[in-house]
């Protein structure tokens, strides 16, 4: 890691759910500390309104995100780079530190089938942050 603030990118297929619910936890728990982006391989034409909604529900508002085309310059300019589910889609660049989250997909499903999602996805960024940030 450089002497600035360490960058996180979440990736997963459609950048809908899973990586945009990832990327509001880490803004609203770390603040201006980290820099957050998050992108697909595939990108969706929206967020999953249920993913939206978990998210309202604990406070943290993502419906001004808009899911976006993973870049190679956006990966190259990570720190960490966190795939959910994209398999081979998601391009491996040398000394980057990886992380493959095995979440359930939202897609397609109701809200209460997205709060465990959305819960555990809290429970890695509390994990990840405590690594990225030592008090």
């Amino acid at each position: 890691m450089s002497d600035t603030k360490p960058t996180v990118l979440f990736v997963c297929v459609h950048n809908a759910g899973r990586s945009q619910m990832a990327a509001g936890w880490l803004r609203h728990l770390a603040g201006d500390r980290v820099e957050v982006g998050s992108a697909g391989s595939a990108p969706g034409d929206k967020i999953n309104p249920s993913a939206v909604e978990a998210m309202r529900e604990v406070g943290i508002d993502i419906t001004g995100q808009t899911p976006q085309k993973l870049e190679w310059e956006t990966a190259q300019s990570s720190d960490v780079i966190i795939t959910m589910g994209c398999g081979d889609a998601c391009p491996v660049f040398p000394g980057k530190r990886y992380e493959d989250w095995k979440l359930d997909d939202p897609a397609g499903k109701g809200v209460e089938a997205v709060r465990p999602i959305r819960d555990e996805i809290k429970t890695r960024i509390e994990t990840l942050l405590a690594d990225l940030l030592p008090a």
